[in-house]
């Protein structure tokens, strides 16, 4: 039992927070050192997952002269049907609260299934164009199946794929490469960027319908985090327009960092918290320096390059000091 540990039981024990007989068994408890494998057996088995649809891919890929499309779409399909088979047999149905199951599998087979049915609906669309020319319905349908198989099924890993289909449908792409090569576009077609925030805005809104009814109230923290990178994003986008738009985008900004700290705190959730931070960050730099643009530095210059050092530095301090302030809190 490491020496935290010890000393945190000591003082449940001397606030009669446990008995006597529980203190000894956690003191007993602790010393065996008994560890959980839980993490790293739930991660081999999501990289069990990608490699198993990526070499779906591959094989797609590299045989599709040899082996055929009915071939390929056929054994595509029967893989789906055996996934699907296996999760609605072994789930326990629809529930409106989090569901445990006694298959630790399960989730896993879910999100294989539901990967594979992505790939058959876009392999039909981009060999056979069921779709035709309504390329978003390839999009909008396995969102859909991706939303039903997550609520049903219960699962976080699915519901990321659907609302990453949801903002592809809208027109938004949320990998890292397209975020950072600007690939969005967001400042050069602003309606776009309104397009993000109503997304985000609506994401918001269904948490918070969701949890008026009492319907999957743990999927709150996947919502809003899509919904704040969405939101601050498309808005930091915007702020080095020249025109006054960026005026709007950067009150867009302000109200999304003051209700993302404020429900950072009522769900204890550090994540939210932290992006809330770098974002509003982000977005004062450029709005200070969208300020500064119609200043005179000529005869501040020097003084002006002298303090750059020292407000970043003050910037590391304030933001180690906020996380520090903020787990105080939620421990309390």
């Amino acid at each position: 039992m490491t020496q935290f540990d010890g000393q945190a039981t000591q003082q449940l024990f001397e606030k009669n927070l446990i008995t006597e007989n529980q203190f000894k068994e956690i003191k007993e408890y602790r010393s065996l050192n008994i560890f959980s494998l839980n993490v790293e057996l739930k991660l081999l088995l999501s990289i069990s997952v990608l490699m198993f649809t990526s070499g779906i891919g591959i094989l797609i890929y590299d045989n599709i002269d040899s082996i055929g499309h009915i071939a390929l779409l056929a054994i595509l399909f029967a893989l789906i049907c055996g996934c699907f088979y296996y999760c609605f047999k072994n789930s326990k149905g629809f529930q409106k609260t989090e569901t445990t199951t006694e298959s630790h599998f399960l989730e896993y087979i879910v999100l294989t299934a539901n990967v594979l049915t992505c790939i058959f609906i876009g392999y039909l669309q981009v060999q056979y164009e069921v779709f035709g020319t309504h390329y978003g319905l390839a999009t909008l349908v396995p969102t859909i199946v991706s939303f039903f198989c997550a609520y049903y099924f219960d699962n976080k890993s699915v519901l990321t794929i659907a609302v990453t289909g949801l903002a592809a449908y809208v027109g938004l792409s949320v990998t890292p490469q397209d975020i950072f090569n600007g690939n969005n576009n967001f400042y050069a077609n602003q309606s776009l960027s309104y397009s993000a925030i109503m997304l985000g805005v609506l994401l918001i809104l269904w948490t918070v319908y969701s949890f008026k009814i009492k319907l999957k109230t743990h999927f709150t923290l996947v919502y809003l985090t899509f919904a704040l990178h969405i939101i601050s994003i498309a808005s930091i986008s915007n702020l080095y327009s020249y025109d006054l738009s960026w005026i709007l985008f950067s009150l867009v900004l302000a109200v999304s960092s003051y209700y993302f700290y404020k429900v950072s705190h009522q769900l204890k959730a550090i994540s939210l918290y932290v992006f809330m931070i770098i974002y509003a960050y982000i977005g004062f730099n450029i709005f200070l320096f969208k300020i500064f643009e119609h200043a005179d530095f000529d005869d501040i210059w020097v003084l002006f390059v002298m303090l750059l050092p020292a407000y970043f530095i003050g910037s590391i301090v304030l933001f180690i000091k906020l996380i520090k302030k903020f787990n105080k809190e939620i421990a309390e």
